[in-house]
């Protein structure tokens, strides 16, 4: 006679499975918040490292750098550093490089002030036609980059070099001064709580470019694009047009850094670009450090712009040199490529946008 068998209930807390599944599952949760705080830290770092630089300098120098004429020259000065770097961004997106952006803000601003100055000229033909020559340099890059597919940063070079060549025979190797006053008045006279209003052009271009690159299918394509091309020829994205549209932007962009620096200065000299190239790809990588780590955005760029200033100005209120700068940028630049990589490395790693 065979033995009845008694059914054998397994409860949830005694099945292994679930057991092994709620012992992987725990460090996950345990993990959140710590993976939250280091998010956090990795965002608003360097925000914090720019709140530390503001309070040692205060200390340091208490009745100079702490002000609010100090305040509205920083801000207001690196206008064209600002909007510079926010140019150089957009082909930076879509995995190009523009190395002719310092260039073209030069021959904007020698466009503006000779045809005002020498040609009689008003100041917002002038403009215009600096703003449209800085497109068509954009457009030139863009199409030669991708018809002959020859790497961004060899063609910028030498776009770059040859609108150097043009600008010096424009001018005749000269500084041309004088520019309309409406446009200086425009750029740094008239303020706004103590900052001229070329800080809060800077702000507002920012702004709009916040909203393109992450609320508007462009900026959705141009990041896609700059991930892999392949993935987004996929996808159906027109990846040249994409790539020439990224060139025309920065060109455009950068004529309006061009413009700003002729009202900041009142004048245009033939070489006020090019000391500004190795600072704008010091904040755009540094800028992709914070905020959106991995990712050249808008807002990182800004607050890296001004981080290194403040940075700046003060160890000049130290008394230190003035090589001083150029160890600043230079280090600046090395450190955030370093940064922006292991951020962009981890992840890859694990899987996220």
């Amino acid at each position: 006679m065979k033995e009845q068998q008694t059914p054998v209930t397994i409860r949830p807390s005694e099945n292994p499975v679930t057991q092994i599944s709620n012992a992987e599952a725990a460090p996950s949760v345990a993990s959140r918040p710590t993976d939250r705080t280091r998010g956090f830290v990795e965002r608003f770092a360097l925000v914090g490292a720019w709140a530390v630089l503001i309070a040692v300098f205060s200390v340091l120098k208490p009745d100079t750098f702490p002000t609010a004429d100090n305040f509205g020259t920083i801000f207001g000065s690196q206008a064209v550093l600002a909007v510079l770097a926010l140019a150089l961004i957009i082909p930076m997106t879509a995995g190009d490089y523009d190395l002719s952006v310092a260039f073209t803000l030069t021959l904007s601003a020698m466009i503006t002030a000779l045809l005002n100055v020498q040609h009689g000229w008003p100041i917002v033909p002038s403009m215009l036609l600096a703003l449209l020559a800085g497109a068509a340099v954009g457009f030139v890059n863009g199409a030669i980059v991708t018809f002959f597919r020859i790497e961004s940063i060899i063609v910028t070079l030498g776009t770059g070099t040859f609108i150097g060549g043009v600008v010096l025979w424009m001018s005749d190797s000269n500084t041309i001064s004088g520019v309309a006053p409406g446009l200086v008045e425009w750029v740094i006279v008239k303020q706004l709580f103590g900052v001229p209003m070329g800080f809060y052009y800077a702000l507002l271009l920012g702004a709009v470019m916040l909203y393109v690159f992450e609320f508007t299918p462009v900026g959705r394509r141009l990041l896609i694009v700059g991930r892999s091309r392949s993935v987004a020829k996929l996808s159906g994205i027109n990846v040249t047009r994409s790539r020439i549209g990224s060139f025309v932007w920065a060109g455009l962009l950068s004529a309006v850094a061009g413009i700003l620096y002729t009202g900041i200065s009142g004048s245009a000299d033939p070489s006020s670009g090019i000391q500004l190239l190795l600072p704008a790809f010091a904040a755009a990588f540094l800028g992709a450090t914070t905020i959106m780590p991995g990712r050249f955005n808008p807002v990182g760029t800004l607050i890296a712009v001004y981080f290194l200033i403040t940075g700046i100005t003060g160890l000049q209120m130290l008394g230190s040199d003035s090589f001083v700068q150029n160890l600043f940028y230079g280090g600046a630049l090395v450190l955030a490529v370093a940064i922006s990589q292991v951020v962009r490395g981890r992840k890859a790693a694990w899987g996220v946008g």
